[in-house]
C-alpha cells in the first residue's frame, strides 16, 4: 500500500499519520507567526472619532476598535494568546453593566471624569491608571466630566475560546447600583495591610485600581537606586497585594522606565507583548523592523522576537502579555545578549 492510499483510507477513521506533522508540533523553537505592527495614537484618534459617530456607546455596548496582528486579521487577536483593543466613552456616556469569563485589564490613555464600577465599587480613572476586570464580575463604565475617555483593553479572550468555557450576561438593571464606597478595595488591600480573617479565591486581585499616581512615584524612586537592568531597564509587574501574584492568572502587566540615553541590549521573551508608551518616546528594533513609538502609540512585540529599546530622554512603557501563564506551565523562557 503506497503512503498516499494508506493516508486515504485512515482518514475515513478520522485518524492521520503522527511522522507527517510531528515537527510542526514540536518545533526547535517558537515559530514566528506574529508581526510586528504599531498603531499610532493619531490614526486610534481619527478612527474613533468616527466610531463615535456611527453608533452610541450604548447601542454598541462597547465602543472598542479591536486591535489585529495582520497575521489574523479577522480574528480579533492581537497575539495567539491575547486580544486588544481601543474603548471610548463620550461625556454622559455609560457602557452598560455586564459580565463575561475572559479577564479584563485597562490603561487609561486620556480624559478626566470617568468612571468604572466593579462588583459595586466606583473608581474615578485617570490617564495612566491600571485598572482590571475579574472574571465573571459586573462591570460598567462611563464618563462624568466634560472629556471623551479613552483607553487600551486587553483581554485573554483567546484563551478561554481555546478552552471553550466562554460565558457571559448583561445586568438587567443595565448601571449597577454602587454598594461600596469609593477606595474601599484600596484601603482593604493597597497598604500593606489585609482584613483579618481574608481568605482570597487565589485567582484575581481584589484590588482593581491602580493609580498611575502610585505607580510613577515608584519608578521615580526606585530609578534613583540605579539599578537599571542592561535590556529592559527598570521594569516593575502590578501584583496582587494579597499573594503577590499577577493580578489575573492569564495576563501580567507590566510598567518600565527607561533612563535618558538608555541603549538597551537585545533581548527575546517567549511571551508575545503589548506595549504602550505612557509618557516620552522610544526607538523600538524588532527583527528587521524599526519604529520611534511616541506617547499613547501602541505596538506589539512577537514572542521569541528579537527586541531592542533606545530612549534619548526618560520613557515611560506600560506593557501586558501572558508571560505568567506560561511560567505557571513552566514554558517561559527569555534571554539577552551580551552588552
Amino acid at each position: 500500500m503506497t503512503d498516499t492510499a494508506f493516508k486515504v483510507l485512515i482518514s475515513k477513521d478520522n485518524m492521520a499519520p503522527l511522522w507527517e506533522v510531528l515537527r510542526g508540533l514540536t518545533p526547535r523553537e517558537p515559530k514566528q507567526v506574529l508581526e510586528p505592527v504599531i498603531w499610532r495614537d493619531k490614526t486610534i484618534r481619527k478612527n474613533m472619532e468616527m466610531a463615535c459617530e456611527a453608533i452610541s456607546a450604548e447601542d454598541a455596548e462597547r465602543r472598542v476598535l479591536v486591535l489585529e496582528n495582520p497575521k489574523l486579521r479577522g480574528k480579533s487577536l492581537v497575539t495567539t494568546s491575547l486580544y486588544a483593543g481601543i474603548q471610548m466613552i463620550l461625556p454622559g456616556e455609560v457602557a452598560p453593566s455586564h459580565r463575561h469569563t475572559a479577564s479584563a485589564l485597562r490603561l487609561i490613555l486620556s480624559g478626566e471624569g470617568g468612571f468604572t464600577n466593579v462588583d459595586g465599587e466606583k473608581v474615578m480613572m485617570r490617564p495612566g491608571d491600571f485598572v482590571i476586570t475579574p472574571s465573571g464580575v459586573f462591570h460598567d463604565h462611563g464618563a462624568e466630566g466634560s472629556d471623551p475617555v479613552m483607553w487600551l483593553d486587553g483581554l485573554d479572550v483567546p484563551v478561554v475560546q481555546m478552552l471553550n468555557a466562554g460565558f457571559s450576561a448583561d445586568d438587567p438593571n443595565n448601571r449597577q447600583e454602587v454598594r461600596r464606597p469609593a477606595g474601599d478595595s484600596e484601603a482593604r488591600y493597597a497598604s500593606g495591610l489585609t482584613p483579618v480573617g481574608y481568605q482570597g479565591s487565589g485567582t484575581t486581585s481584589p484590588l482593581f485600581h491602580y493609580p498611575y499616581k502610585r505607580t510613577r512615584a515608584a519608578l521615580t524612586q526606585l530609578a534613583e537606586s540605579g539599578d537599571c537592568d542592561p535590556a529592559i531597564g527598570l521594569k516593575l509587574t502590578f501584583t496582587n497585594p494579597t499573594n503577590g501574584e499577577s493580578p489575573i492568572l492569564t495576563m501580567g502587566a507590566y510598567i518600565q522606565l527607561l533612563p535618558p540615553g538608555f541603549q538597551g541590549v537585545e533581548h527575546r521573551e517567549t511571551d508575545g507583548a503589548v506595549y504602550c508608551v505612557v509618557e516620552g518616546s522610544v526607538r523600538v528594533h524588532v527583527g528587521d523592523q524599526e519604529w520611534t513609538a511616541n506617547q499613547h502609540d501602541v505596538f506589539v512585540v512577537p514572542g521569541w522576537a528579537w527586541r531592542r529599546f533606545k530612549a534619548s530622554d526618560e520613557c515611560v512603557l506600560f506593557s501586558f502579555s501572558d508571560r505568567p501563564l506560561q511560567e505557571h506551565l513552566g514554558f517561559w523562557k527569555g534571554e539577552s545578549k551580551k552588552a
